[in-house]
């Protein structure tokens, strides 16, 4: 073996590695990138991302714009009512179609005294005339539900003598209260009067807050206090800031509270008494209930007129997910005015409550 390594052999093996170190260095720069020289830029490499699946060509969804007025937000209740009409006239008028009809309106929210009263009240009707067709049922249907909802007044109290009218708004937390009462603020203000709101729930810093944001959007005035105030002392103060500024309307916003509780309407009734007794009156004791909760709003609504005597109801939700028969029940069981319907969103959403218009959009044409 050392014989092999002698001489010319071992000049030839020497030059046979030294050759591949040398490869193996120029292999070694070539794969590291801190060896490029700087003024030779790196060839780009592509990512490895797969191709994006190419969506089939399907047609965009057409959007339906949502029907306007009474009728598009209570399309719920009225898919109800003239399915029972339907299944009334089909059957024959007997008496299982008629027990239909009662489920129909119980599950519209129409409540159980007023059902019994108008289905007893039309299928007597309906037999004393011959009435045998789903138009003539349902005309029968309209008219006893429109009687059920036009007792008592409609407007809201205003005051005559010239001093400031009063309304004071109450009822449980998320019913809608403190946005009605902006509502009302936007169109006062925009029919010409001077506004002020007084922000009584001080036990939530923001249900001021957003009385202001709707003092700020509609320029009215805000009168609030410390949170955790006497809500009474507020009130009080918003008497005072109405007549020092000669105003139109003073609208009292007050803290949502369970019907429960009793010392909480307690409460409540304080502060409704020392408003009337500074401003010499109120002239309206709005009570704002929520349309999805049916007829546990009855329970609520009893026991704020229990406490506070109160002269008109305000609906709210009554948009597409609240069932609307809860109106009817709600007059008939308390002998209350429902006076307003918030059916959306928007300011113009806040309308007077109009019976005849309430039932078409029930019952449909």
């Amino acid at each position: 073996m050392e014989a092999l390594l002698e001489g010319p052999a071992l000049v030839a093996l020497i030059a046979a590695v030294l050759a591949s170190g040398v490869g193996l260095a120029l292999r070694g720069r070539r794969g590291s990138r801190r060896d490029v020289p700087p003024d030779v830029p790196p060839e780009p490499v592509a990512p490895d991302v797969s191709p994006e699946p190419v969506a089939p060509d399907v047609p965009a969804p057409q959007v339906v714009p949502e029907p306007a007025g009474v009728a598009g937000r209570l399309a719920r209740t009225r898919t109800l009512l003239t399915s029972a009409l339907a299944d009334l006239v089909g059957a024959g008028l007997d008496d299982a179609a008629w027990e239909r009809l009662e489920e129909g309106l119980l599950a519209a929210d129409v409540g159980v005294q007023a059902t019994t009263a108008v289905v007893a009240d039309v299928r007597r009707l309906a037999r004393e005339q011959g009435v045998r067709d789903v138009d003539g049922v349902r005309g029968l249907l309209r008219t006893a539900l429109v009687g059920e909802l036009s007792a008592g007044t409609r407007a809201l109290g205003r005051r005559a003598d010239g001093g400031p009218t009063v309304w004071f708004v109450t009822g449980v937390n998320g019913a809608g209260k403190t946005t009605t009462i902006g509502k009302l603020a936007a169109r006062e203000v925009a029919d010409g009067r001077r506004v002020v709101l007084a922000a009584a729930d001080t036990f939530r810093a923001a249900a001021a807050e957003q009385l202001g944001i709707w003092a700020e959007r509609t320029g009215a005035e805000l009168v609030r206090g410390e949170e955790g105030a006497d809500p009474a002392s507020v009130a009080y103060a918003g008497v005072d800031a109405a007549l020092a500024s000669a105003a139109d309307l003073l609208i009292v916003d007050t803290a949502g509270r369970l019907q429960n509780r009793r010392e909480l309407m307690d409460e409540l009734g304080k502060v409704a008494r020392v408003l009337a007794g500074r401003a010499g009156g109120i002239d309206e004791t709005l009570l704002v209930l929520d349309g999805t909760v049916g007829q546990n709003g009855i329970a609520q609504a009893e026991a704020f007129h229990a406490a506070v005597d109160v002269s008109g109801v305000a609906i709210t939700k009554l948009d597409g997910s609240s069932r609307g028969g809860v109106v009817v029940a709600v007059q008939r069981q308390l002998g209350l005015p429902v006076k307003l319907v918030g059916l959306g969103e928007g300011v113009a959403d806040l309308q007077a409550f109009d019976p005849d218009a309430y039932v078409d959009g029930l019952l449909g044409d």
